[in-house]
Order: C-alpha cells, then structure tokens, then sequence
C-alpha cells in the first residue's frame, strides 16, 4: 500500500453506482484515504451517508468543490461531468468517470485494468470507466484474444434493469406485482425515458437499449462497437451488437460468438480463461454449471461458460458471459483504476 493518503471526492454519491463505489471504499484499497467527499445534486445535498463509522453529509456539486481532491469518481450523468469533471481536473483531481461524455474522446484513456491498463500512462487528468456491457466482455476476451488472436465479435445482451437506474428497477418491482394480481401495468421508463413510446419490462423482453441511430443500431449497440475496438485497439475488428433489456434487476448476460485467427480447442479456451485475472470459469455442462446473474450479482469477476467450438466455422467459438453491472461494470473498475494509478505512481 502507498504511503501517501488521498482526498477522494464521489460525484453521484446518492445514486446506484455512487453507493456502489462507497461501499469499496469501506473496503481495503492499496490507496490510503485521508478525507471523503459525497457529492450530489442540489435535492440530495443534505443527507448523511455513512461511512468507516461516521457520517458523511452529502454537499451540492460544484465547480469550486474540487480544492485538494486528489481522485474524483464520477458517477452523475454525463451532462454532470461535462460542467464539473474540467474543473476537477483544474483543481488538480483525477477525475475517473462512469459517464458516456470522455469515452470516445481521442485523448482519454479508456480503461479496464485487466486489458489495457499501460495506457493509464497517456492520461491527461480524466480517464473513462467504458459501457459496463463492453467492460464484462473484454475482460473475458482478452486473454483469449492474447493467445489466439480475434478477428471477429458478434454479441446479444441481456441486460439488467439496474443499468438504466433506480427508477427501472422500482418499474419491474411494482409492474410484477400488478400483472401478478391481474391487473393492467402502465409504462413510464423503459426502454428509453426520453423516447416516445414506452413498454412494460415485466414478463418482457425489450430489444431497445438507449435510442435507436440512423442506421438502426441503438446507441447501446454504437457504443460497445466503438468502445471494444478502442479498447482492444483494433479498429479494423469486425463486429456487431444486438442489445436487449431483460426483466433481471441485477446483472448482465451476453451471448457471445467469436471468430479466432488460428485452429485451437474449447479445452485450450478453458484453461486460458482459468488462469485469466478477473475472470471466473463456470463451464461444466454435465454438471449444469453456466454463470447466472442471480449469482454473479454482488461480485467483482466476470463469469463465463457455455464455451462451445461452431459446427460450420473452424476458428468459431460461442460464449456465455455474466457479471454484475455495477460492480466490474462500474464501480469496482473505477477502483481498479484507482488502484492502478497509485500502483503505477500516477497519482
């Protein structure tokens, strides 16, 4: 652990990454903290949150709320860091963001520390957390793309309500509970708040994730695209997305199929990705052992199975992989990256 202590400042404190990326903190980090700050919007400000035995009261997000923060984890929108995330910087903060604003931008380093953390290196104060659905599934191809080569993706998600927030979830809880009784449910949130129809996810499955492009891709699609090859540094990788929303609170899943530069086995996948960090192996299908995000919620790794070789492709393989959206999706990457810049002495 560094000897140093750091002012860590959490934008979004109130919200379901923000408290996410507070319970780690609670936890042992290889960074010692020395003060907290929980940032939020002016109606959160005022709560107390607690934290290592005392309680913390939630101050309003501000340009000037960044003095002598060292690490700033922002977690509150973009448009958020888009007004505060250059001040924080300024202020001579790091600023580690969750949001969509800095993810494409040429000059940030756009981080999963099991893949690509060397370019931690070429950071200029703000480094970006990727789309928690593009983060599970690097961290699972990487050591298989580092030992075999990959020259194509396809993906199906099925992801959790969580990732559209807290008011997503509330929707599934209480549009169950009404078709349970019988009863007619209203949709007010999904797929898309901001779009112009919306439909129940309870008992549903919505093929929408964010709205749709000009070319029919949903943004959600666009961006595991865009940030996967940025990631993987490989812009003449062929891919494609197809996102789905699925009445699971916690937790995505993706069907992945991959084509590979060189003949290998399932049995050589498997030991790669045994060995691989980050990456828990369930794959036993005589034993009906396959990741479920009922049980990847809550922690950290990424879990994969279903690993099988393509009856018609000689280097195609399919996957299965799980991991709890705000935990390795989000919040826990966001500490790894932390982790990672006081290991590598950036901070």
């Amino acid at each position: 652990m560094s000897e140093k202590s750091y002012h860590i400042a959490v934008v979004g404190a109130t919200g379901a990454v923000g408290q996410k990326i507070i319970g780690l903190l609670e936890q042992d980090t290889n960074f010692k903290i020395r003060k907290v700050s929980f940032l939020s919007s002016i109606r959160s400000a005022g709560k107390k949150i607690p934290f290592k035995g005392k309680e913390i009261t939630v101050q309003e997000a501000k340009q000037t709320s960044f003095e002598g923060v060292d690490i700033a984890f922002f977690s509150a929108g973009g448009d958020v860091s888009k007004q505060l995330a250059g001040h924080a910087v300024a202020s001579g903060a790091v600023v580690i963001d969750n949001t969509s604003e800095y993810r494409m931008s040429a000059d940030v380093p756009l981080v999963v520390p099991e893949v690509n953390s060397h370019t931690l290196s070429k950071h200029k104060g703000i480094i970006a957390v990727p789309n928690c659905s593009a983060l599970q599934m690097v961290t699972a191809l990487q050591p298989i793309r580092e030992t075999f080569g990959l020259e194509r993706i396809i993906v199906s998600t099925y992801q959790a309500v969580s990732g559209t927030g807290i008011h997503a979830i509330n929707e599934l809880k209480n549009q169950s509970m009404t078709l349970l009784a019988g009863e007619e449910v209203e949709a007010s949130i999904m797929p898309v708040k901001k779009d112009k129809k919306h439909y129940p996810i309870a008992f549903n499955v919505l093929p929408q994730v964010d709205v749709f492009t000009e070319n029919d891709y949903t943004f959600e699609e666009v961006k595991m695209i865009q940030e996967t090859k940025k990631i993987f540094e490989d812009p003449k990788l062929k891919m494609a997305a197809t996102c789905v929303r699925v009445p699971v609170v916690s937790g995505h899943s993706e069907s992945v199929y991959i084509e590979l530069e060189r003949k290998t086995t399932v049995d050589e996948i498997r030991n790669v990705l045994n060995s691989a960090p980050g990456v828990t192996l369930q794959d036993s299908p005589s034993e009906q052992l396959y990741p479920m995000p009922l049980y990847a919620a809550g922690k950290t790794d990424t879990f994969v199975g279903r690993i099988r070789k393509d009856p018609d492709h000689p280097f195609g393989f399919h996957l299965w992989i799980v991991s709890d959206n705000l935990l390795k999706g989000a919040a826990w990457n966001s500490i790894q990256i932390a982790e990672s810049m006081v290991e590598k002495g950036f901070i």
